[in-house]
């Protein structure tokens, strides 16, 4: 922050809520404490601007519970006087407008600080609350609205909500001036607020469980949606196998089909409905019934639909779940059930990707309204693939606006053409794995043999990858063969060749299928290849971690001396320990994080209910610190050790310190239970149990320690639905790159052929992209020894972990910054 005046933020949620907006909130109100900002809250959203507070309150803004022995080390602001104001336990108990004791009623613009949001992000829906306000779509309701700003000095805004909350908050900045103006003329302002508040810094943040905001990947809510429409159906699987039934289930999505075809992807449905891509009006029941009756035929004994609520048919008219019921009853005869989910979309706690990319994006939105000017525009805060963005916020509710306006005017291809592209790959995606073809695509000579084969540790999303692969080899015309156990399984003859409906369960099955293990193909490279020859392979997907990536590697060598290895070869990334270089997610990441989610909340449940407890939670991932790292910022874990960064004497000893200041600043008998995160091999020599002694002996009186190994745990039981959905996407894609340079291969005039370097590859997510990285390339950019890449894109989070929980601050008093480790 610059020398000056402070900037006063405030934040609310509008509209639907959301999971992840409580995890908007924290993250707003810590960053902006970091960075020297006073923090406020709006209840009930635009009606408590409106609302504003009661006259003759006075806001003990302060005077925060606080010790003036801690300074903000780069600001001097001192930092335990935004501590906490009073209030947070209020706000989250529900109790604000209890008429005993301290109260809310009749304050709707509040003062927080830090500990009043502590553990907030583990909660679901909105603890500020959010109303739809009528009173500011008035002028006189924006101009009490900005009266009411004013008043409390506030001058920048963050606002969470959907595409018609984030206009209202672009109308309100863009008419600030006049409202000011208008403020001062009626005299209800002083020419020096006029003057301080001429300008309104504002930023959107995109809350809404649809996904239906254009220019961004994911909005705030829409993966923990998918969350529990996927639990939902899993759950309805089983009886519907059981009593061969048709299920035919609603999802929430207006304008949107994301859900439903998210849903339908990650569940294995038969059909979906979608707004932006409607069936023909004339046929859709007759085509519906032909591809169920195709699945039924092969032996299928459920069948899943999926209906957005918006679902319409090319000539605008709705679809509903009932009619699509009573179709699949009368002329194909099936025992069907309608389920209506509803509300229960909204309702949970977040899951690990609703709490990290919030606080990201929370972040960003802290640095926005303090970089922001007059001039620069009103920014949405989105994320692309795994970047936080800002784009000018009116282009992308625009864009968003020109969805709906497409689908009206019957224009279904510009619709498609506006969502994000991964969007209609995943349509793509889910015809390719659901319809099927009485033919096969491709002609005789174009089909191949490909194997399959799992490498390393199970994770989450191979066997959905699998399936995807399998599916589209049989669309095409190829033949799939899986190989067990990998390559011991091939020199043991252990292959067979997988079919449609063998697979069909598959996409919801943790572990590995096919069996798994870390042999390396050097084991016997010539009997290998004398295999591949036997089969004759002409194209191998790998799906495995970093052992995948060095079987590869040991592969494509091996072409120099065994021609049968001259074919198309690809690693599709699955690990939890999200180890193989260059590539940002590995299938399993996000089932293991969601794991270790699940059980650190029971933990720091038990924790907190002995106040003064701090448990150390090991984590799995090798030599990899991510998912301590990552699952760290999605538990607000207080402490973080990798083995990138290892552990030493004088870090346990400011670790210690900061333990003993933090709980020492807590209030006297609310004191919370804390985390602390081990990667298994963070260090040989300070071991999960040695630090948990360490602890319970130097904690005293402050604070007791436990320990708690979550092991195998970590590979999760079902994969999260972004596995299911991305292991479908990248294994697609792995298929479209192997047929590509086979074709290129059978273009060769030559007897024996030679595979371009580039043919053995490893597909990547990078950035904004997808990209492949021939596995030469990939060589450059890992660290062999240690099993992993030599910079990962996460490192600067640990950085995060510790400012969330103001270890800076807190340790401020050690002297000079250069003193403090980590």
């Amino acid at each position: 922050m610059t020398e000056g005046k402070k900037m006063k933020l405030a934040v609310l949620t509008s509209g639907g809520d959301s999971a992840g907006m409580n995890a908007v909130v924290r993250a707003v109100v810590k960053a902006g404490i970091i960075k020297g900002c006073e923090t406020w809250i709006v209840r009930e959203g635009y009606e408590g601007l409106v609302r504003g507070n009661t006259e003759g309150h006075k806001h003990a803004s302060d005077k925060g519970t606080a010790s003036p022995r801690l300074k903000h080390t780069e600001n001097s602001e001192e930092f335990v006087h935004n501590l906490r104001f009073g209030d947070g336990e209020l706000l989250k108990d529900g109790t604000g407008d209890h008429l005993g004791g301290r109260t809310l009623r009749g304050r709707y613009i509040v003062r927080v600080g830090w500990d009043d949001v502590r553990g907030w992000f583990a909660e679901g829906g909105t603890l500020i609350g959010t109303a739809r306000s009528t009173t500011f779509r008035t002028w006189e309701g924006r101009l009490t609205a900005a009266h009411n700003m004013v008043k409390e000095g506030i001058d920048a805004l963050v606002v969470c909500g959907g595409d018609g909350s984030l206009t209202g908050a672009d109308v309100f900045r863009s008419e600030w001036p006049k409202l000011i103006s208008e403020l001062r003329s009626q005299g209800r302002i002083t020419e020096e607020q006029a003057t301080q508040h001429a300008h309104l810094k504002l930023v959107g943040l995109v809350g809404s469980i649809d996904n239906d905001m254009s220019m961004t990947d994911l909005t705030i809510g829409a993966p923990t949606a998918l969350h529990r429409i996927c639990e939902s159906i899993d759950n309805i699987n089983s009886t519907a196998f059981s009593h061969s039934r048709a299920f035919v289930l609603e999802v929430m999505g207006r304008h949107c089909g994301w859900l439903a075809l998210m849903a339908g992807l990650s569940c294995g449905a038969d059909f979906i409905f979608i707004p932006e891509s409607p069936p023909d009006a004339d046929r859709w029941e007759d085509e519906m019934c032909q591809m169920i009756q195709n699945h039924r035929d092969v032996g299928k004994r459920k069948t899943i639909v999926i209906v957005a609520e918006g679902a319409i048919d090319s000539k605008l008219q709705p679809i509903r779940a009932d009619f699509v019921k009573d179709v699949l009853s009368e002329r194909l005869g099936l025992d069907t059930r309608v389920t209506t989910l509803g509300h229960t979309q909204r309702g949970g706690k977040p899951c690990a990707m609703d709490r990290i990319l919030p606080t990201l994006q929370g972040i960003e939105a802290v640095d926005a309204l303090l970089e922001a000017t007059p001039e620069t525009p009103s920014y949405m805060i989105g994320v692309r693939e795994n970047k936080i963005t800002r784009v000018p916020l009116m282009d992308a509710v625009k864009m968003t606006r020109e969805v709906s306006q497409a689908i009206s005017e019957k224009d279904f291809k510009k619709a498609m053409s506006l969502r994000d592209p991964e969007f209609c790959e995943s349509l793509d995606g889910f015809y390719a794995t659901s319809v099927l073809e009485h033919e096969p695509k491709l002609p005789h000579h174009l089909r191949m043999r490909v194997a399959i084969m799992h490498i390393g540790a199970p994770a989450g999303g191979m066997n959905a990858a699998t399936r995807a692969a399998v599916r589209y080899c049989i669309r095409q015309g190829h033949k799939p063969f899986a190989i067990h156990n990998g390559f011991v399984g091939l020199l043991d003859d252990n292959v067979h060749q997988l079919s449609w409906l063998g697979v069909d369960n598959w996409m919801t099955r943790g572990g590995s299928e096919l069996g798994t293990n870390r042999k390396s193909p050097e084991i016997d490279l010539g009997a290998v290849a004398a295999k591949f020859q036997q089969y004759n392979f002409h194209a191998l997907l790998l799906i495995g971690g970093f052992e995948a990536f060095t079987s590869l590697q040991t592969l494509e060598q091996g072409r120099k001396h065994y021609p049968a290895f001259n074919i198309p070869m690809v690693h599709l990334p699955a690990t939890i320990s999200n180890n193989v270089p260059l590539t940002e997610f590995s299938l399993g990441s996000d089932t293991s994080l969601n794991a270790l989610v699940d059980a650190c909340d029971a933990i720091k449940q038990s924790a907190s209910a002995s106040r003064n407890r701090v448990f150390v939670v090991e984590t799995q991932g090798g030599k990899c610190g991510y998912i301590a790292t990552m699952g760290a910022l999605a538990t607000g874990a207080c402490i973080v050790y990798t083995p990138e960064r290892g552990i030493d004497l004088d870090m346990l000893r400011y670790d210690v310190r900061f333990l003993k200041r933090r709980y020492g600043l807590d209030a006297k008998g609310k004191a919370e239970g804390r985390l602390v995160l081990r990667n298994e091999v963070a260090s040989d020599v300070y071991t999960t149990e040695f630090i948990t002694k360490m602890l319970k002996e130097e904690g005293g009186s402050l604070f007791d320690s436990r320990s708690a190994s979550l092991g195998h745990t970590l590979q999760g039981g079902i994969p999260s639905p972004l596995d299911r959905a991305r292991a479908v996407r990248l294994s697609l894609k792995s298929m479209a790159f192997i047929e590509k340079h086979h074709q290129e291969l059978l273009k060769q005039q030559t007897r024996t052929k030679q595979a371009s370097p580039e043919s053995a590859a490893i597909i990547t997510i990078q950035g904004t992209s997808v990209q492949w990285v021939p596995v030469q390339e990939m060589v450059e950019h890992a660290d062999m020894k240690n099993r992993r890449g030599k910079h990962a894109w996460w490192e600067g989070y640990q950085e995060l972990v510790e400012a969330l929980v103001a270890r800076p601050q807190i340790l401020a008093k050690t002297g000079n910054k250069q003193d403090v480790p980590h």
